[in-house]
């Protein structure tokens, strides 16, 4: 397993891969500007977003005033430096006072989190549970860590989750904790190439067990 790498492309995108798989670029950011436009259209004010990436969807979400805390998980630290150190532009995002970044598996942030106190936890750490990047994060898709999810929303919270592609594994997933699971395609163009990515949610109902 190798770590992030990131090259500059010989039409000039800056491209971010991840043990040698293409995870994105800063050409099309749509689907990532989409995953944030879905949490603030759900109204969530405090956000945990797993993968910080290029920095796209923690961009969107904090141009919102609506926006008072976001948390970021970020598994890579070499990806935090390099937004750091200006080699990723967005070194303001992680200065934002409303930001909050944390080097280590998204899962473990989840867990360290109160019970019912997030708004929404967004989740960008792979391709989707089909195309994964470490195979690890299988069980970022899996119903025990939907449910951790769960636990630390708020009633009426959403889980929002970036794919690759849809996946009946997913969604049951999220239906066995949350409630009003959607799928919406995200039309992309991709390095000449027309595709669609995706956004699946749920919703926290009011009966679920904040558990510590």
């Amino acid at each position: 397993m190798t770590g992030p790498t990131l090259r500059r492309r010989d039409d000039g995108a800056l491209e971010l891969r991840v043990n040698g798989v293409f995870v994105m670029d800063d050409v099309e950011t749509s689907s990532e500007q989409a995953l944030a436009r879905t949490v603030l259209d759900l109204g969530a004010r405090e956000i945990l977003v797993g993968g910080l990436g290029l920095g796209y969807t923690l961009r969107a979400l904090l141009a919102s005033p609506q926006v008072t805390r976001i948390i970021v998980a970020e598994l890579h630290p070499q990806i935090v430096g390099w937004m750091r150190d200006g080699t990723i532009p967005g070194a303001d995002l992680l200065t934002d006072e409303r930001t909050q970044v944390v080097v280590g598996d998204v899962r473990d942030v989840v867990a360290a989190q109160s019970p019912a106190s997030l708004d929404a936890i967004a989740l960008d750490v792979d391709n989707g549970p089909d195309f994964l990047v470490h195979e690890d994060n299988a069980g970022v898709y899996e119903g025990d860590f939907v449910e951790l999810c769960a636990s630390r929303l708020r009633p009426g919270g959403h889980v929002c989750v970036w794919s690759m592609a849809p996946s009946r594994s997913l969604t049951t997933s999220l239906g066995a904790a949350l409630t009003d699971v959607r799928e919406e395609a995200i039309a992309v163009r991709l390095q000449d190439r027309d595709e669609r990515y995706w956004i699946v949610s749920g919703t926290r109902p009011d009966d679920v067990s904040a558990a510590d």
